[in-house]
């Protein structure tokens, strides 16, 4: 029998563990906060809004495991690309069902409301591609699907840029998280890009190349966002990322955790310079 927190030899895997940990961490600080009365006068309402948040974080982190297995070399990084999908998926889920239990139960009004409501009519075509993208990820159906396998699940990106958006949509006038998030997605997808574009990941320059322009795609996101669809001056928002009197805005935190990447290769280049020859692993 297969447990969760096996490799595939069928040993402990600590990488594996400490993703499943870290997987049930928030719903154990959203029941505790739910129990002891701190999630606010509508707690779940509150509580729809912490799960839809961490399913698409772990969604995020699933799909930055094949980039950062490129850059760190560590083959086994790709065991814990399940988990942390699948972890997305029951955020996701959870998200949804909190909802119907917000809304009494009464699905005909819930399909009404997905239905009228454009930001719910994508966050629903969000959780049922991630239903489609978790019943296929066994191994059985892999091995079943073949070439096709691959052909679904190149909908992840799309997926994740429709929860991104759906993210924005409902957070009204303070979309910090979703900016941070869409920030990170463009890290992504730059990354995608650059390894599609025969440029190495494990280089320095790439690295950094991409950190900047995910944190300058970070800030004209957010400026799209408040010139489209609020009332508040999107200019007042872009200068805002120059100063740091109240906050750090969203495209500072991309900047600093992209560039993270880039200065791991710095370090180990001069303290293992033989590493800069080794082919990075391949990855799906």
């Amino acid at each position: 029998m297969k447990f969760p927190w096996n490799d595939r030899a069928g040993k402990l895997s600590a990488i594996k563990i400490i993703a499943l940990i870290a997987a049930f961490i928030p719903l154990v600080l959203i029941t505790t906060g739910y129990k002891v009365n701190i999630l606010g006068p509508r707690p779940i309402t509150e509580a729809i809004h912490q799960t839809g948040d961490w399913a698409i974080r772990f969604f995020i982190i699933s799909l930055a495991v094949s980039p950062l297995r490129y850059i760190t070399r560590w083959s086994k990084l790709i065991l814990i690309r399940r988990i942390l999908g699948l972890t997305a998926l029951a955020y996701a889920l959870l998200h949804f069902t909190l909802y119907i239990v917000d809304q009494n139960w009464n699905l005909l009004r819930v399909a009404g409301e997905i239905w009228l409501r454009i930001y719910l009519l994508i966050g629903f075509t969000t959780l049922l591609g991630l239903i489609a993208l978790g019943v296929t990820s066994t191994d059985a159906m892999i091995r079943r699907m073949g070439k096709n396998w691959n052909r679904l699940h190149t909908l992840a990106y799309p997926l994740a840029a429709l929860g991104v958006l759906h993210f924005f949509m409902q957070s009204k006038a303070d979309v910090t998280q979703a900016t941070l998030m869409a920030g990170f997605f463009i890290a992504l997808l730059l990354y995608r890009f650059a390894h599609a574009r025969g440029l190495r990941l494990s280089s320095v320059w790439t690295l950094i190349g991409v950190a900047i322009l995910a944190a300058l795609g970070t800030a004209l996101a957010e400026y799209a966002w408040f010139a489209l669809a609020t009332k508040i001056p999107p200019m007042r928002v872009l200068l805002a990322n120059l100063s740091f009197s109240y906050s750090i805005r969203p495209t500072w935190w991309v900047l600093g955790a992209a560039l993270v990447p880039a200065v791991w290769i710095a370090i180990k280049s001069v303290t293992n310079p033989e590493s800069r020859n080794i082919h990075p692993v391949t990855a799906k």
